[in-house]
């Protein structure tokens, strides 16, 4: 289910955030993620995806937007480390 590190990233990617390159939000979301992935041990890229055309294919219309599994998790909430966690491990067992 995971993907390693730097290992077709683009489609595949496990995880990934979804926002502009400028969005500080998108950008915590990001750390928080890369963050979370070390917290439970997952040697695991984070894709920041800043194409607004990939990030309408997701139906996304509010930033930042977590993706986990190809599944839009998060729309509009910056998460912390924690409840990224708990999304990781949900997903994880499936």
């Amino acid at each position: 289910m995971f993907k390693k590190k730097n290992e077709n990233q683009s489609k595949d990617a496990y995880v990934k955030v979804l926002g502009s390159n400028g969005c500080k939000k998108c950008k915590l979301v990001t750390d928080n993620a890369a963050e979370a992935l070390s917290k439970i041990g997952l040697n695991y890229t984070v894709e920041h995806i800043t194409d607004v055309r990939v990030i309408a294919s997701y139906d996304v219309m509010q930033t930042p937007a977590l993706v986990v599994g190809e599944k839009v998790v998060s729309v509009g909430k910056v998460l912390t480390v924690d409840e990224i966690v708990a999304i990781l491990k949900r997903y994880e067992q499936n």
